[in-house]
């Protein structure tokens, strides 16, 4: 007798959608938003989704980006700057964990021991980014 391993199929994305929506994320379109952050996500060529946008927290409806000036994390939306504070930080780094483990996206070590930001600003000149 031969065994045969059963072959795994992936789930769909509308299956991992609803697996998210158990979970307790509010989905808009491909906005996913939970504990006060969210993240745009789009269909990738894998069948796994990919961030259109990475997570962040929410400031009047707009996902803030996560800017690292080197002695400090700031937020930035459209409406301004504002300093980013702890409780913030491990929001966006808990709702990225979950996010990611939902969608069974590839978690890398350095993005799992805390919050990435978008961009890193550690230079003091103008003009050098």
């Amino acid at each position: 007798m031969f065994f045969r391993r059963k072959k795994v199929i992936p789930p769909t994305l509308e299956q991992l959608l609803e697996a998210a929506r158990a979970q307790g994320f509010a989905i808009e379109g491909w906005r996913l938003a939970k504990h006060g952050c969210a993240a745009v996500i789009e269909p990738a060529a894998e069948g796994v989704a990919r961030f259109v946008q990475m997570p962040g927290i929410l400031i009047d409806g707009e996902i803030a980006r996560l800017v690292d000036k080197g002695y400090q994390k700031f937020l930035t939306t459209s409406s301004g700057v504002r300093p980013a504070l702890a409780g913030q930080l491990k929001a966006v780094h808990q709702f990225s964990e979950e996010l990611r483990r939902v969608f069974r996206m590839t978690s890398l070590y350095n993005e799992s021991l805390g919050t990435v930001s978008d961009r890193y600003i550690y230079d003091r000149l103008e003009g050098r980014e």
